[in-house]
């Protein structure tokens, strides 16, 4: 496995890969590596000749209040993960390498974009949609991972290569969960033991959700209500959101119809957790 620093050693790499015939896939992570960057990765390699993945903490994604420099990172630890599930070269450009200081080149979205996580994080996706057609550029992959649990940037990433015919194949993977269900994430490692129990209600909210939906209930207002309450017999839990949004759109919806995401974003203390469910 390859460890490269600079945009021009990886499409040197992947120039020279191109040449043979190969087939490329990227997964694009901020690093602190767990099992659920992994399953993406076990993903990308089964269907791949070459994997790319990068290791890179965006800066513009982050607002101004928001854990920059607290973000965990342990690159020894990924490239260690990295290696053992085959991947063939590991992106870890600094920041300078990824924003010249002058830059002034923005990726935004509409619509998509201003429900649930965007609604309280107002710069993130265009930070995500940025970093993400770079790194669509950089290396040109063929196919292009990335997890359900971020549900909504899932989508936008799907729309942002429709709408600028990225000749690129986004792969969805499920949420990967502790054995106790709650939703494997990096910022995991901010809750301490009173919090990690605490978080669970996260996971319990989800399968109340998808239970009562699996049953037969379509009113959103009812899944919506029922997943509030049981959040709000958490003492240590503060609800951001809890929706009930139309698949493709990310817009809210009154009655399930077709595809439906829903979505919760709930502080554990000062630790902001996600998790959602999908209906086909």
């Amino acid at each position: 496995m390859k460890i490269a620093y600079t945009v021009e050693e990886v499409r040197k790499q992947v120039k020279a890969w191109r040449q043979e015939g190969l087939t490329v896939g990227l997964v694009p992570t901020m690093g602190y590596l767990h099992e659920g960057h992994a399953s993406l990765m076990k993903k990308a390699v089964e269907q791949n000749d070459r994997v790319v993945t990068s290791v890179f903490v965006n800066p513009t994604q982050f607002g101004p209040t928001e854990d920059l420099e607290d973000y965990p990172r342990d690159f020894d630890q990924d490239c260690k993960l990295c290696d053992s599930l085959g991947v063939s070269l590991v992106f870890h450009p600094e920041p300078s390498e990824m924003y010249a200081p002058d830059f002034c080149t923005w990726v935004n979205m509409d619509v998509l974009s201003k429900t649930l996580c965007g609604k309280s994080r107002p710069i993130h996706f265009r930070g995500v949609c940025t970093v993400v057609s770079k790194l669509f550029n950089i290396v040109t992959p063929d196919r292009a991972y990335f997890g359900q649990k971020d549900a909504q940037q899932l989508a936008i990433i799907r729309r942002m290569v429709r709408d600028l015919n990225m000749d690129i194949e986004i792969v969805g993977c499920p949420i990967v969960r502790e054995e106790d269900g709650l939703a494997k994430s990096s910022r995991n490692t901010y809750l301490n033991a009173e919090e990690r129990k605490a978080a669970l209600i996260l996971s319990q909210s989800i399968f109340l959700g998808q239970k009562m939906a699996e049953e037969g209930e379509t009113d959103a207002a009812k899944i919506k209500n029922a997943m509030v309450e049981k959040i709000q017999t958490e003492p240590l839990a503060k609800i951001d959101y809890v929706e009930v949004v139309d698949g493709l759109s990310m817009q809210p919806i009154e009655k399930i119809e077709g595809a439906t995401l829903v979505a919760i974003a709930v502080y554990i203390g000062k630790t902001r957790l996600i998790d959602n469910f999908i209906l086909q």
